[in-house]
């Protein structure tokens, strides 16, 4: 797959009709979505919410079926295709974070469980849509017994009010709640310290974010084996999550740019840049996406996401080699950690015509030059 292919929209057919999605975008094909989908129950006016839209098929299919319907997804890769699909079906979608819904605004609410982000960002989630739905309003939850189903369910109807379990459908659950009070949104920020290349950090993360209570093994093993920086140096972090590469190596004095998908590390990022006032460009964007087309760095470094909706997937992290590819100057450095059994060692050559492996471990740290 070219980057180009990896960018490109693609309709998929529905009974909805033709639904875009893209590789790297979560909500299709997927069961969750696909029970929300097929609710009978919202009548055509009812104003609705989608929490956890994806690319956006359940909210695609309530919109075409007459409901009035609004859509918050925080991955950019998945609002790329959303938001065609909204244009498609006459439906509102923006960017942001299940707990910036407004409040008692709802009469219906939509939320595939995002059990793949973490417990914290998924009981924050069941929070705002408590709040985001009108008194009496319905709470469609859809989930798998396998990634805590029912421990949520309980959750939320000790939170939220009343439910039962509506559909079965193998391990995938599909349940029903009323609104009869309002939960406590739990608190979101959490913040830590650490020791990376000589500086003392303080990193400040918001739920669903990698590794949010300290810096991962893997990360810490690329910075051990980065050589030193300096200011002339422009480094480019693909999938930059709350900065755990991106602001040890601006301490260092390079300039830095940050790329993350996913919105609420993205937040994270330019907060923790702030805390530590370096001056961390943090961009939204779905891969290379955010970039021109000629921007070039010295260096780019990754510990790329492998997983997209909890499923081993590689779109992503080989879409960042070949970003890697495209934004580095001549004679420019990548370096990569990963886990030893993720094999990207064939399409790094393909395209540098180099690899080395550098550190062999727990974890690998692979580099190239261009």
């Amino acid at each position: 797959m070219t980057l180009e292919d990896y960018h490109r929209l693609r309709t998929v057919p529905t009974p909805y009709g033709p639904l875009f999605t893209k590789p790297g975008a979560r909500g299709f094909p997927d069961p969750r979505y696909q029970l929300l989908a097929e609710l009978p129950e919202i009548p055509s006016g009812a104003r609705v919410l989608d929490l956890n839209p994806g690319v956006g098929l359940a909210a695609f299919a309530h919109a075409r079926k007459g409901a009035s319907v609004e859509a918050i997804e925080g991955s950019r890769a998945a609002f790329r295709a959303l938001a065609e699909n909204a244009r498609a079906a006459g439906f509102k979608a923006r960017v942001g974070l299940p707990w910036e819904a407004k409040e008692e605004a709802f009469d219906a609410l939509l939320l595939a469980l995002p059990a793949e982000r973490g417990t914290r960002y998924v009981q924050a989630a069941l929070a705002a849509a408590g709040r985001a739905l009108k008194p009496g309003g319905l709470l469609w939850i859809a989930g798998s017994k396998k990634k805590g189903f029912d421990r949520y369910f309980k959750e939320a109807k000790r939170e939220i009010g009343y439910g039962r379990v509506e559909r079965r459908e193998g391990p995938y659950r599909l349940a029903v709640l009323q609104k009869e009070k309002d939960p406590e949104l739990p608190p979101l920020w959490r913040d830590f310290e650490a020791e990376l290349r000589g500086h003392r950090l303080r990193f400040k993360t918001l739920p669903g974010v990698f590794s949010e209570d300290g810096v991962d093994p893997a990360s810490r093993l690329l910075l051990e084996t980065l050589p030193p920086l300096s200011p002339e140096d422009r480094v480019l972090d693909l999938g930059a999550g709350y900065g755990a590469l991106s602001l040890p190596l601006a301490a260092e004095g390079a300039a830095v740019t940050g790329l993350e998908d996913e919105l609420a590390g993205l937040r994270s990022l330019a907060e923790s840049a702030r805390e530590n006032h370096l001056p961390v460009r943090a961009l939204h964007s779905d891969v290379d996406e955010a970039l021109t087309g000629d921007e070039k760095f010295t260096i780019v470094v990754t510990n790329p996401p492998f997983h997209v909706g909890g499923s081993v997937v590689l779109d992503v992290a080989k879409a960042f080699v070949h970003a890697a590819h495209r934004h580095l100057d001549k004679g420019g450095r990548f370096y990569l950690v990963a886990n030893p059994f993720l094999k990207y060692e064939p399409l790094i050559e393909s395209l540098f015509g180099n690899v080395e492996t550098l550190r062999a471990d727990r974890f690998k740290v692979l580099a190239a030059t261009r």
